[in-house]
């Protein structure tokens, strides 16, 4: 997959299909409308995903936002799905300023040469969020393009959004969440040192940092399972400060796996959030906590395995 990034100067040899958004946890509904484009590949067209970077959210309101993909995690979604050329477009004054029709001529048909724009109903692009549907529509014929209008994907009688996925994260309801992604919820990163106090507990734990800007849920306890060197183990996994142990202000994520042998140290792993258990809490003395990750350590065998381990 290619990625043109940082810059305004992108140019695609040939005729392309071309998705707008922010793509931000690539849900079921981002899932469905970027399917699309890629079945344009089939013509011979360049699958094509555009997303502003930052979003215009984030520009507009001067702040950071917490993300459902960081950045590596969304390149890696859209390249395994069939992208061929992923676009971040600076999000920037030149560039929030330009006119709605100026983007569809300078951008989407001399740049991109789209010859399909597959969107979702409430797209918004060019000066104040001002360009719409209905005038991609009007502009398609002088411009040569097809306009493949994508409508808003339901579950539970609710809209499928960030949004909604966002709220559900911070709630912990990890299963819905699962539902609405199509997948479950997951933290990626290389397994570092950690104090080693899980070897201590009899529950060695794989130790991640996640990005900053990586929105988690609830610090606590999660039944969780994690992908290693294309296998899949069933895990317990804690976020949160450990504060029985550490009175450092750093997050991390321990999980420890079931039936895993082996060193784990610098390996990429990803741990995806199956279920909440349990709030993170502080116990009088470790001895407590001891008596509490046994505990923890069943429940996940009967989650996992119906007791048997």
């Amino acid at each position: 997959m290619i990625i043109l990034a940082n810059t305004t100067d992108i140019h695609i040899n040939g005729p392309s299909a071309v998705a707008i958004g922010k793509f931000d946890g690539v849900h079921k509904g981002h899932q469905m409308l970027l399917e699309q484009v890629i079945k344009y590949k089939e013509t011979g067209y360049q699958a094509v995903a555009f997303t502003f970077d930052p979003s215009p959210a984030v520009f507009f309101s001067g702040g950071k936002e917490k993300v459902l993909l960081t950045r590596d995690e969304k390149r890696e979604w859209l390249e395994s799905m069939g992208i061929d050329v992923l676009i971040e477009y600076p999000m920037n004054r030149n560039t929030a300023d330009i006119l709605p029709e100026n983007f569809i001529k300078e951008v989407l048909a001399e740049r991109l040469h789209t010859k399909v724009l597959v969107a979702g109903e409430d797209i918004s692009y060019g000066k104040k969020g001002a360009g719409d549907l209905s005038l991609l529509q009007s502009l398609s014929k002088e411009f040569g393009y097809e306009v493949n209008v994508i409508e808003k994907l339901r579950y539970d009688e609710k809209i499928i959004s960030s949004t909604l996925i966002r709220d559900s994260v911070l709630e912990g309801n990890m299963e819905y969440v699962g539902r609405l992604l199509g997948t479950p919820y997951s933290l990626r990163g290389v397994v570092s040192h950690g104090s080693n106090k899980g070897t201590g507990f009899h529950m060695p734990t794989a130790n991640l940092i996640p990005s900053e800007d990586k929105l988690l849920p609830p610090f606590g306890v999660y039944f969780s399972k994690v992908r290693v060197d294309d296998c899949e183990y069933a895990a317990i996994t804690n976020i949160g400060m450990k504060p029985t142990v550490s009175d450092k202000p750093v997050v991390g994520v321990e999980t420890f796996l079931y039936n895993y042998s082996g060193d784990l140290y610098g390996k990429k792993i990803e741990v995806y959030l199956l279920q909440f258990l349990r709030p993170e809490q502080k116990f009088e003395t470790v001895e407590l906590l001891i008596r509490q990750l046994e505990q923890d350590k069943r429940k996940g065998q009967e989650y996992h395995f119906g007791g048997r381990y």
